[in-house]
C-alpha cells in the first residue's frame, strides 16, 4: 500500500515532504590533520563527458578512472576506490562518496588540492576523512537521494543542456506530484528497473517523491533506501508521460501493480539525472551534502525552499601557522 508524503509548504502542492531544509557545511571542508588508513572523500562530477561511473578495461572515460589515478599519484601507490552508487553515462553527482585504503599519511588538505590538481574540471573532490575500518561507502549507506531536473519550454535550451533534460511540450507538474505519491512507500518496482538489472531483488522503500516547478524548471526529488538500475530514470519517464496528459494520473499506480517493465516503456534521459546526497549513521563522520547541485540549489534557497549555512566555508583556504 502506498504511503503518502508528509505535509510542506510548496505553493499547490497540498501533500509534499521537506527533506533537510537547512544544510550546514561547517564540517564540509578540508582540515591539516594527517589522514590514512581507510580514507573516505566526497566528489561531486559532470557526466555529460564520461561512460558512467565504473572504470572498465577496455580504458573508455569513466569518473572512477581518473579519481583513481589522481588519487594515486597523491598517494604515491596505487590506489582503488569503492563508491556510495554507480552512476550512467552521462548521470551527475553532486554528492557521491568513496572509500579507499592507504598506508601514506596526508593532510586533509593534500587530499583535496592534491586530488583536484590532477583531476578534469568536471571532476571535483570537496572532502576527505579517516574513517573506521567498518566504515564502507556503499553497504554502509543508509539512503540515497536524486534529483532530476527537466527545463520545460518549446524551445531548446543552449546553455547547460547536458546538465538537465528537455522537454519541448507543456507539462503540469501538480500531476505529476500526485501521481508519484503512489511510488512511495515499500513496493515491488519491476516494472521501473532495467531489463539488464542485476539486483537480486526488485523491493525497495522510498521515503519521498516530489515534483515542484520553478519557472520553467520543473525538479523531481526523490530518496529511498537503495535504487535499482534505472530506476529514477523510469520513474521520471513515467511522470513525464502523466505530466504532458498522454497519460492519467493513475497510469503510475498502475504500471506499478504490473510489475512488468514492458509497459511502462518510457525512459528519460540520463542528463537530467544527479546523485545528490547519500546517508550514513553519524558514528562515521561523514559530512551532509547541500542536499543539490549547486544549480538545482540556487532554485531551492531562492525560493525559500531551502537554506545554507556558510559557516567556515572559506577556512580551506586558510594553511595552518608555524
Amino acid at each position: 500500500m502506498a504511503v503518502e508524503s508528509q505535509p510542506g509548504k510548496v505553493p499547490g502542492l497540498d501533500k509534499i515532504t521537506e527533506p533537510e531544509m537547512t544544510i550546514t557545511q561547517k564540517n564540509n571542508t578540508a582540515g591539516d590533520n594527517l589522514v590514512t588508513g581507510r580514507v573516505a572523500l566526497c566528489l561531486s562530477y559532470n557526466g555529460a563527458n564520461y561512460h558512467g561511473w565504473q572504470a572498465q578495461k577496455s580504458g573508455i572515460p569513466t569518473v572512477q578512472k581518473f579519481l583513481e589515478a589522481a588519487l594515486s599519484k597523491v598517494a604515491s601507490h596505487p590506489v582503488a576506490v569503492i563508491c556510495a552508487g554507480r552512476t550512467d553515462a552521462s548521470v551527475h553527482s553532486s554528492y557521491q562518496v568513496v572509500h579507499f585504503e592507504t598506508k601514506v599519511k596526508r593532510s586533509r588538505r593534500a587530499w583535496v588540492f592534491g586530488c583536484n590538481t590532477y583531476l578534469p574540471d568536471d571532476i571535483s573532490v570537496s572532502w576527505a576523512g579517516e574513517v573506521s575500518p567498518e566504515f564502507h561507502a556503499r553497504f554502509s549507506a543508509t539512503n540515497r537521494r536524486y534529483h532530476y531536473l527537466i527545463y520545460n519550454h518549446p524551445i531548446r535550451p543552449s546553455s547547460f543542456n547536458h546538465e538537465m533534460t528537455w522537454t519541448h511540450y507543456p507539462l503540469d507538474e501538480k500531476r505529476m506530484h500526485q501521481a508519484a505519491q503512489s511510488l512511495v512507500g515499500r513496493h515491488d518496482f519491476t516494472s521501473f528497473r532495467a531489463v539488464g538489472c542485476q539486483a537480486s531483488s526488485p523491493v525497495r522503500s522510498l521515503e519521498y517523491v516530489n515534483v515542484q516547478r520553478f519557472s520553467n524548471m520543473i525538479l523531481i526529488d526523490i530518496k529511498g533506501n537503495a535504487f535499482l538500475h534505472h530506476m529514477v530514470r523510469n520513474i521520471a519517464g513515467v511522470l513525464i508521460a502523466i505530466g504532458c496528459g498522454k497519460q492519467s494520473v493513475e497510469w503510475c499506480q498502475e504500471v506499478l501493480q504490473l510489475k512488468d517493465r514492458t509497459k511502462a516503456d518510457i525512459t528519460a534521459s540520463p542528463r537530467g539525472l544527479y546523485l545528490t546526497h547519500v546517508d550514513y549513521p553519524n558514528e562515521y563522520g561523514i559530512p551532509a551534502s547541500k542536499g543539490a547541485p549547486s544549480l538545482i540549489q540556487a532554485l531551492l534557497v531562492s525560493s525559500g525552499h531551502s537554506s545554507i549555512d556558510q559557516t567556515d566555508m572559506w577556512d580551506i583556504n586558510t594553511k595552518p601557522s608555524n
